[in-house]
């Protein structure tokens, strides 16, 4: 068993699988934003690191762990006529329609843990809004004591703020806390904090990219409660 007393977890490719939820829902919204011209999609496409041929996020894709207003400057330059509030707007509007797909069983795997006595808390690059909504829609967001998004006045990963918020709400040192996440501005955010970085392959970027950045990597998070817990193989 560890000294771990709380989990903070990103929430896409961590909580929800990411090519599964993301993938055709970008090739969607690209589309929609081109209306129907072909050149446009290419722009857009390429400056959000999306392949159209196959339907996914390059791995270097800069959005993968980026803000939803990271996301918009970078297609505001193909969209003439647009300005950047509302294109952060629309972003955030169609987010609230993306096809969430869970990684895992989240029911079990977080009733687990807070039945083991831990703290949870969701810190995403996503908008607090479109998080709450995915997480009620899943049916898990009374699992958490935190939620955070880029808007929630902590700032954004992969600087600390939002996850020493998260400690600092839940009473609990840095130090005992896991911040789990797919990406390396994950990672990056619980060095910075100084917390245990927990790496998970639901996401994008594959163990050669986040082994040399992480504590611990697993598969998935259902990994947490063997590690954590000790009930079982990790």
């Amino acid at each position: 068993m560890t000294d771990i007393a709380a989990i903070l977890f990103d929430k896409d490719g961590t909580l929800f699988d990411f090519e599964a939820t993301w993938g055709a829902w970008a090739r969607g919204l690209i589309a929609d934003l081109a209306a129907g011209d072909s050149g446009c999609e290419a722009r857009l496409a390429e400056a959000i690191g999306y392949e159209l041929g196959p339907g996914r996020f390059a791995r270097n894709s800069p959005v993968i762990a980026g803000t939803v207003a990271e996301a918009a400057a970078l297609m505001l330059p193909h969209l003439p006529g647009r300005d950047l509030a509302g294109l952060v707007e629309t972003l955030n509007l169609a987010a609230l329609r993306a096809p969430q797909v869970p990684a895992v069983d989240l029911p079990r795997c977080l009733g687990t843990l807070r039945g083991a006595g831990l703290r949870l808390g969701v810190a995403t690059n996503d908008s607090e809004a479109s998080a709450r909504h995915q997480l009620v829609r899943a049916g898990v967001e009374d699992q958490f004591d935190f939620v955070a998004g880029y808007d929630s006045g902590f700032g954004a990963k992969p600087e600390p703020g939002p996850l020493l918020a998260f400690a600092a709400r839940v009473g609990i040192a840095p130090a005992r806390v896991a911040m789990v996440g797919d990406s390396l501005h994950d990672l990056a955010a619980a060095r910075a904090a100084g917390m245990v970085a927990v790496a998970v392959l639901t996401g994008p970027a594959g163990r050669d990219m986040l082994a040399p950045a992480a504590d611990l990597v697993l598969e998935t998070i259902d990994g947490l409660a063997p590690w954590i817990i000790g009930s079982g193989p990790v």
